[in-house]
């Protein structure tokens, strides 16, 4: 059964409505979406809410859109388009990532050895505000929140992360070159960025306090 049409077989504005909302849902979402759940956003039945999926998918089809609606996991989601995945991979590891400047490098590399570290102390240690660096570390999934502090405050407490070790090739934190002092020299945080860098772009660095010239 096809989504109703009017009697000049015009979709009728309820669908259109739904469709509209549909297609606006699913853009939000991070997951797929169950018809279930796209029906009681919309008040219309789930059965009917798959039909108008359907079109959608046949209606992208048909234009040779850049993406997809599929039906994966029990739900809707976009998606691109299979066959140009080339250009989307070109994307993600040319495009998307700009190049950590040297003050979020060593940043890093000091929760890479100290972890699990607050923020006050990374800052204490680098005689900076990290505040930006550590928001663009967690960005790029390089630190993550790993526990809480259990003195005053209860601050949040941060370590490195899978896609830390699979970007500077180690197997684990044990595989971390030994260091005689706390802070890094040169050496690791080259190493540390040489790792980590995409392409040629301008350095992202600290950009609260007083920040250090990159």
């Amino acid at each position: 059964m096809s989504p109703e049409r009017d009697e000049a077989g015009s979709m009728t504005e309820r669908d259109l409505e739904a469709r509209r909302a549909i297609e606006a849902v699913l853009m939000a979402a991070t997951e797929p979406v169950e018809a279930r759940l796209l029906a009681e956003l919309v008040e219309l039945p789930a059965a009917r809410i798959t039909e108008l999926c359907e079109d959608l998918i046949e209606e992208y089809r048909r234009d040779g859109r850049g993406f997809v609606l599929v039906f994966v996991a029990g739900g809707y989601r976009f998606q691109t388009d299979p066959e140009l995945a080339p250009y989307v991979e070109r994307f993600v590891l040319e495009g998307q990532h700009a190049r950590l400047s040297p003050p979020a490098l060593e940043t890093l590399a000091i929760v890479a050895y100290k972890q699990p570290i607050s923020r006050g102390q990374l800052s204490a240690i680098r005689g900076v505000n990290v505040e930006a660096t550590v928001r663009t570390l967690l960005e790029r999934g390089y630190i993550e929140e790993v526990a809480r502090d259990p003195g005053p405050g209860n601050a949040v407490l941060y370590g490195t992360t899978r896609t830390f070790l699979e970007r500077v090739g180690l197997g684990s934190l044990d595989d971390l070159p030994g260091l005689g002092g706390f802070v890094p020299g040169p050496e690791v945080v080259e190493a540390l960025e040489r790792g980590l860098r995409f392409g040629d772009e301008e350095p992202v660095g600290d950009d609260g306090g007083r920040t250090e010239q990159s």
